[in-house]
């Protein structure tokens, strides 16, 4: 309803594609005038939403799904509106992502949203192998088309973990399919990309015993590759079962001494 508040009271309403959110206006008898925002138009359009803020109208910024700011140009408007002084509020909807991580039932106390995986597939292993060591759940979004093969990629780089892969998520027809990464991977080859959109939610690594040294510094040779000496030790000790004090050592041993430690 404080929805619906905000959209009749505003003076225009930002939106992807107007013809979606004009059956949305029209379902609850809305007048509110409609304006076209969206990630091809963003760069000519942001600075007249931000002149009409300035000026003290209200405007109010949609999705045609999801929550506005995820995977969308939403997040540079909020920030230069802040930038200037302007007042920013958010009335939190529904969220894809949030939505197949409580469906997923994997563990919820630390993930990681990725946004969409690389298109090809030697820059997503690349991206999935950046994050085989990180201590937390994953999650993805992903097109229908490259489902499979995205499931087989994680499968080998990241290892057979368990994973969910939900589908029109809030939405009517809302799907949700457990597995490990292998079989969801061989089922959707099978039966072809899924209708609707789709998140992909991956476990974190399984605990096990401590890592060997090999193992270690691999890990920590990627590691150091990408960040700072203290977080790429953090990482790594907390991935292999290391104690800290070690897989510092081990770290300068292979280079690190010269990375920054911030």
């Amino acid at each position: 309803m404080r929805a619906l508040d905000i959209l009749a009271a505003a003076d225009a309403v930002a939106c992807e594609d107007t013809r979606v959110t004009r059956k949305l206006m029209q379902h609850y008898g809305l007048k509110t005038p409609l304006l076209s925002y969206h990630e091809h138009n963003a760069e000519r359009m942001r600075p007249v939403l931000l002149d009409r803020l300035a000026a003290g109208q209200v405007i109010a910024l949609v999705a045609d799904a999801g929550l506005p700011l995820i995977s969308d140009p939403g997040y540079k408007l909020v920030r230069e509106a802040q930038s200037r002084g302007l007042h920013v509020t958010c009335l939190p909807g529904a969220s894809a992502p949030l939505t197949a991580l409580v469906l997923s039932g994997l563990p919820t106390d630390r993930f990681l949203f990725a946004g969409f995986p690389p298109s090809r597939a030697a820059a997503r292993r690349r991206l999935l192998a950046d994050l085989a060591t990180t201590a937390a759940t994953l999650v993805f979004f992903e097109s229908p088309r490259r489902l499979a093969a995205s499931l087989a990629d994680m499968a080998g780089t990241l290892g057979d973990r368990e994973a969910a892969v939900g589908r029109e998520l809030t939405k009517l027809f809302e799907e949700v399919r457990r597995d490990r990464l292998e079989a969801l991977a061989r089922h959707y080859a099978a039966a072809g990309p899924p209708p609707g959109e789709v998140v992909v939610v991956v476990a974190p690594p399984e605990a096990a015993g401590p890592a060997d040294d090999a193992v270690v510094d691999s890990a920590l040779s990627a590691a150091l590759a990408r960040c700072s000496l203290r977080d790429a030790v953090a990482e790594v000790a907390a991935a292999t079962g290391r104690p800290r004090r070690e897989v510092y050592r081990r770290a300068l041993a292979l280079g690190g001494a010269g990375q920054r430690r911030g």
